[in-house]
């Protein structure tokens, strides 16, 4: 029970609560450390063209398939989980938005390689990210919506994008720091 309450039914992966509660660890582990995380949000590109083209078990295929690749190629402190329909969320622990950056990029280029024609025929399936790190005293669900809406930029600038966004630093931070 205690499993299925923490992961995706369809993909296996962990689930959007799953993902937040290990947002707010890692939000706390940083804040006793010092260390650095990054937390992605990857949106699949036009997964509902294959749905309503192609049927919605092939949608389902498309989802198991990144999950499953997914985790194959992320490091295993790595986190990863499904956040919403077609989104997936990625815990990047103990990296720096560079180091997320070029984590990124490879999961993007590994899964734009594999041999879709066994899920879609004659499709090559991509997806669009969203990419942040953390700030000190917020919680997860801010992050995680700051991951969402750099998501959402990356798909309005053509999809198959990586857009970091990081937390603005707040007014007269460095002001104080020059008294």
């Amino acid at each position: 029970m205690h499993s299925l309450a923490r992961h995706d039914p369809l993909t296996g992966v962990l689930n959007r609560r799953s993902i937040v509660e290990l947002v707010t660890e890692e939000l706390q582990r940083s804040s006793r450390t010092g260390q650095p995380f990054c937390f992605a949000v990857i949106g699949i590109d036009h997964l509902k063209d294959v749905n309503a083209q192609i049927g919605p078990d092939t949608g389902d295929m498309v989802l198991q398939t990144i999950a499953r690749e997914s985790c194959l190629l992320l490091r295993t402190l790595d986190r990863f989980g499904r956040v919403d329909s077609d989104v997936f969320g990625i815990i990047l622990p103990a990296t720096w938005l560079h180091q997320g950056v070029l984590a990124m990029n490879r999961l993007n280029a590994f899964v734009a390689g594999f041999d879709w024609n066994t899920v879609t025929p004659g499709r090559t399936v991509t997806f669009s990210t969203g990419l942040t790190t953390n700030f000190p005293a917020e919680s997860a669900e801010n992050m995680i919506a700051r991951a969402q809406q750099a998501l959402v930029q990356a798909k309005n600038e053509g999809r198959n994008k990586l857009v970091t966004l990081e937390q603005e630093l707040p007014a007269g931070l460095f002001a104080a720091m020059d008294d």
